[in-house]
């Protein structure tokens, strides 16, 4: 099988009139289909940086970044993002939120709409289609954000930080949902987060970033042996704690 996400010796560097500031120096991982992989390392080390590069936002200065053998381009339809806010907008109802992304490509099909209804039956939200988003909680409304991403089918996935903006108790049972229905949905997908037990609960591997300019420190795969895996059952397997102390350790490296 091949990667559906080559990425290859990227680097990036900011420029202003005070200088450069290196971001990225030479990244490369690949990322094979309906694998989830998640991205930690310390505050300003250029996560979301390399997220922008992935989905076409910001050019490498070198390497190079694949998606299924071709490179990435600006608004590349090929990539949903989702991002920290769920961005959706009060004057519509759920429903036309979840439309939108749909509505801007004129993609509108029969198709299309059915899936759109699928996913609001599968995912609780059928009932709420005509509701606007201040009648919903802040997990409803990442579920409905997820679902207008997914409608657009895209072939890989980027979540930067989704569930930053929710408290603790809710950013549990939010991300234990919208995992299980990435699986479900079995989607390649790449979450960004600060969180180390929410990126070992979620991932299929984890990516451990150094301080600016962010080198890959170390690449941990995630295996549990658990038959219906979800990030909640995760976080009571045997093996979180080793995972959890082997990232923690990277990340502290240089402390």
């Amino acid at each position: 099988m091949k990667p559906l996400l080559d990425i290859t010796d990227v680097s990036l560097s900011y420029h202003s009139l005070s200088g450069e500031t290196p971001a990225l120096s030479h990244i490369s991982f690949q990322l094979m289909p309906g694998e989830f992989l998640a991205i930690v390392g310390p505050s300003g080390c250029g996560k979301s940086t390399l997220l922008n590069l992935i989905c076409g936002l910001l050019r490498p200065e070198q390497g190079q970044i694949l998606l299924d053998g071709t490179p990435v381009t600006s608004g590349d339809c090929r990539i949903g993002y989702m991002l920290q806010k769920d961005h959706l907008l009060e004057w519509r109802t759920i429903y036309k939120n979840v439309l939108l992304g749909l509505e801007i490509r004129r993609e509108l099909t029969a198709e299309k709409l059915a899936y759109v209804n699928q996913l609001l039956s599968d995912y609780g939200l059928d009932k709420f289609r005509s509701a606007h988003p201040s009648e919903l909680s802040g997990g409803m409304r990442q579920r409905a954000a997820l679902i207008r991403t997914l409608a657009l089918k895209p072939e890989l996935l980027l979540l930067d930080e989704p569930f930053s903006a929710l408290d603790s108790q809710t950013r549990l049972s939010v991300s234990d949902d919208i995992g299980r229905i990435l699986r479900q949905e079995k989607k390649t997908a790449i979450l960004v987060t600060h969180d180390i037990s929410e990126a070992i609960s979620m991932a299929d591997r984890v990516i451990i970033l150094s301080p600016r300019p962010a080198i890959i420190r170390k690449i941990v795969p995630v295996c549990f042996d658990l038959e219906n895996r979800t990030p909640m059952v995760s976080r009571n397997a045997p093996e979180f704690k080793s995972y959890f102390n082997l990232i923690w350790k990277e990340l502290n490296h240089d402390v």
